[in-house]
């Protein structure tokens, strides 16, 4: 229902305001599709398909193009931020591959194949990727000491919404002049300066935006840009200035679904949390460069959390399982132990 709406609300400012929709409809198709390729390859193959998928993945940065040596931290530009998105996502799938097995040398493997992808992203020159790679490493290992996903989720969209708000805060320019001046010599001034257009397109028309695919055409700074890509390198102030708050809350809607389904699935808590942290680290990538607009990322995140939330089949219960297998199992043991008195 979520993805339809995002999808019917592109059709709608489109109307309104004219534009091409086509970007928008494309990303939920690819989300739609890895999402339930996730679902059902995560159901026959629990660990055979999110390894896979993690090779794919660094396959795909690996073999993206326009991937520079320099060293990019928290301004991916184009195919550098795609190139990051998918190392973190491959980082995460390994990871989840790596909890889907109890067996002691599978698990090692895997996780030195995670860390080998943190290895490959340093070679890439993604800083980026490196640094939400590793976290995603990191926290998967601490995932383990957790039995409660609850509150470790609510702290990643917790994470999520503060990116988001200082990234608004920058293009407002409403911060102090010292952290202004610190994040605008990491961000670049370029992007800054498609960020306030942004706003300024979204003040405009706060409900419905500019029309979806229009930025390129209205912004000032993109006009004076040699090579335009018509973006704002801002998942959430692209949709602001196209779509408006409705697009913006639309888009935040899917990441708190994602969560919401990683909260209410019947895998291990570990693999809850491992592909949650993955998503957070996608979406504070997206907040300040254009991942969101190669379908690769799009569908490999679909493909993640579809991985996190299938049902192997034939599978028992994990001693790592969540408080919700935990209530089931006691709520299946109670009828048994009240049929003899019944009886």
């Amino acid at each position: 229902m979520v993805l339809g709406a995002c999808a019917a609300w592109s059709l709608i400012t489109a109307a309104a305001h004219g534009g091409r929709p086509e970007g928008m409809l494309l990303a939920v198709l690819a989300v739609a599709a890895g999402y339930a390729s996730g679902r059902i390859f995560g159901a026959l193959l629990p660990l055979a398909a999110p390894a896979a998928g993690a090779f794919a993945g660094l396959g795909l940065a690996i073999a993206a193009p326009h991937v520079t040596a320099a060293p990019q931290f928290v301004a991916p530009l184009g195919h550098n931020g795609a190139s990051a998105a998918l190392l973190t996502l491959s980082t995460g799938a390994a990871c989840c591959a790596a909890w889907a097995t109890r067996a002691p040398w599978p698990r090692l493997g895997l996780r030195v194949s995670a860390a080998g992808i943190v290895v490959a992203a340093a070679a890439l020159g993604s800083t980026t990727g490196v640094v939400a790679s590793a976290v995603v490493l990191l926290c998967s290992l601490a995932a383990a000491r957790l039995r409660h996903r609850g509150p470790a989720l609510v702290g990643l969209a917790l994470v999520a919404a503060m990116v988001t708000g200082a990234i608004w805060a920058i293009a407002e320019d409403v911060l102090p002049d010292g952290p202004t001046a610190f994040l605008g010599d990491r961000l670049t001034a370029h992007r800054v300066l498609l960020w306030r257009d942004a706003l300024a397109l979204a003040h405009h028309d706060p409900a419905l935006g500019a029309g979806p695919g229009r930025f390129g055409e209205l912004s000032p700074t993109t006009a004076q840009t040699l090579l335009p890509d018509g973006k704002p390198h801002s998942a959430p102030l692209q949709q602001a200035a196209e779509q408006g708050l409705v697009g913006v809350a639309l888009l935040a809607a899917v990441y708190c679904w994602a969560l919401y389904a990683l909260w209410r699935t019947s895998r291990p808590t570990p693999v809850a949390l491992t592909a949650g942290v993955s998503l957070t680290a996608l979406a504070v990538i997206a907040s300040v460069g254009n991942a969101l607009s190669f379908t690769t990322v799009t569908a490999g995140a679909g493909l993640l959390a579809g991985f996190a939330t299938a049902r192997p089949l034939g599978s028992e219960e994990d001693p790592l399982g969540s408080e919700d297998e935990e209530r089931g199992e006691e709520g299946e043991r109670a009828p048994e132990r009240a049929a003899p008195q019944e009886e």
